[in-house]
């Protein structure tokens, strides 16, 4: 039996512990190593709220910027309990939850400034439980993105953690454009303030572009045992350089990745969606549910901001009650760059589609909440348009109901590591339409399972964008028997985890 440890900043096996994509792989990949007989541990961060009511295992000293610091673990009590998964938080009152999504911090004058200062602190917790034996002697480390790379500093430079030497460290990139670059000294959050006694070797660890810095996303690239993106485009893509935005690829780190594959260690495998026990909504109720969704969100404080905003869109929602449109299209996302780029560009993108669909009867609705110029954007789009729906909160009923009732899942991704929610479309027999870049070109065949647009330039992508709305209204319109078999198709796509964690056996945890 093998003794897995899992180390990541969400876990979404956990309530209340998801910012995104890699919550969904830290809940699913430990089920399915669970379902072959060997053993998981998952640990993340409390964030001052996940330990509230967990079991207290042990205390945990540790140097840090020469003194003697002390963090708490616990084991907690999971959404759902598997034979042989236990999960795990470590308190410390430094490791708080920040604005995006109780989790990360978002310091825009000092980029990662907190974020450093707790998981450096949660990272050092680990490598010190590790060394007790508080997970069980361990075969594999699996660490999700640079929040969890510090441990390979610790393995690689610390001498209080030698310990860590004789187990497989597996590194999985979720979004390589997020890098946690630090200074490596004259900082409080500088790796020479955290570890002033530690001899390290600053070329193995440095940022390319600024040298006065520590790239924790390369330190996971430069020292892990394998190495793997979550789609194989994806790591085709991240072995050349960037060139934005008609290509995001290495993001810098191209060099980096090139090394990792030529020597074997760097993997790209496609994560896997649920299709069994999953959450459904109910048939027919996401015009009720969004209506009931802005009634709640108007009695809450923090909205009390945009409750003008969310009673326009209530208001918007309530006709279509007795005159529901007739085509809907949608997207469900954080509002960012990756995501939303092309709107944000091109505006009159975005308007020139809600005035094909208009001409329809259609609708385009957008759920989510992320960088304010996206937001501030949307809404005024929103204001202007009758038919764009957008819905500026967050609410897994009307999540749910979208991903049952679209006709049409947009994902116009600058770049993807993989995405999932075109699979969750897929799930429910909906076609996508997505940009033809990384985890979308494995998981969309254009005309087969779906639609896709691409271009060689930025001005070409736009355009085919726009015009892909033309074909596929008119294969919808004219052509029922084409469109019921995209359907199908998509609905028999299968993306299993199984498929996806046989792959991790033989690539990744090779032994």
């Amino acid at each position: 039996m093998n003794n897995f440890l899992f180390v990541a900043a969400e876990n979404d096996g956990l309530y209340k512990c998801k910012a995104g994509g890699m919550g969904d792989v830290v809940r699913d990949v430990p089920r399915q190593i669970s379902e072959r007989g060997d053993k998981v541990h998952v640990v993340v961060p409390s964030y001052s709220r996940l330990h509230k009511d967990g079991i207290f295992k042990t205390k945990l000293n540790f140097e840090l910027r020469g003194i003697t610091y002390s963090a708490e673990l616990y084991e907690v009590i999971p959404k759902k309990e598997y034979n042989n998964i236990h999960h795990y938080v470590i308190h410390h009152p430094e490791i708080e939850g920040g604005e995006i999504a109780h989790i990360y911090h978002d310091n825009p004058v000092e980029p990662f400034f907190t974020d450093f200062v707790k998981f450096t602190i949660f990272c050092t917790a680990v490598a010190e439980a590790v060394k007790r034996g508080a997970f069980g002697k361990l075969d594999i480390m699996h660490l999700h993105d640079w929040h969890s790379s510090l441990l390979l500093f610790l393995k690689t430079f610390h001498p209080e953690y030698k310990a860590l030497k004789k187990i497989r460290f597996v590194y999985t990139i979720h979004n390589l454009a997020i890098q946690g670059i630090r200074p490596f000294e004259d900082n409080y959050a500088s790796l020479r303030n955290w570890f002033p006694d530690i001899p390290f070797d600053k070329k193995g660890l440095m940022d390319y572009r600024y040298q006065d810095c520590i790239n924790l996303m390369a330190v996971g690239i430069r020292y892990a045992d394998a190495v793997h993106t979550v789609s194989p485009s994806y790591k085709e893509d991240v072995l050349l350089p960037s060139e934005p935005p008609e290509f995001i690829g290495g993001e810098g780190l191209e060099k980096d990745m090139q090394v990792a594959d030529n020597e074997g260690r760097l993997f790209g495998i496609l994560n896997g969606s649920n299709y069994s026990n999953i959450r459904e909504a109910e048939k027919n109720t996401i015009h009720r549910n969004i209506i009931k969704a802005i009634f709640e969100w108007l009695q809450e404080e923090s909205k009390k901001y945009k409750a003008d905003f969310l009673a326009h869109t209530g208001e918007k929602v309530v006709k279509f009650l007795t005159e529901p449109p007739s085509f809907i299209v949608s997207s469900v996302a954080r509002l960012t760059e990756q995501k939303f780029y092309f709107f944000k560009r091109s505006p009159e993108a975005l308007i020139e589609i809600l005035k094909k669909l208009e001409k329809q009867n259609g609708v385009f609705m957008l759920l989510g909440t992320g960088a304010p110029e996206y937001e501030e954007l949307l809404r005024s789009i929103s204001h202007e348009h009758q038919n764009m729906i957008f819905i500026n909160a967050q609410s897994e009923d009307v999540i749910d109901s979208i991903y049952l009732e679209s006709d049409l899942y947009f994902m116009p991704s600058l770049f993807e590591p993989c995405g999932i929610s075109q699979m969750l479309a897929m799930r429910n027999g909906h076609p996508c339409l997505v940009h033809h870049t990384g985890g979308l070109k494995d998981t969309v065949e254009h005309m087969k399972t779906g639609f896709s647009f691409d271009g060689e330039t930025y001005e070409e992508k736009i355009r085919n964008m726009i015009d892909s709305f033309d074909v596929i209204l008119d294969i919808y319109n004219n052509d029922k028997p084409r469109w019921k078999k995209i359907q199908a198709n998509a609905k028999k796509m299968r993306f299993t985890w199984k498929k996806s964690v046989d792959e991790y056996y033989k690539s990744l945890y090779s032994m």
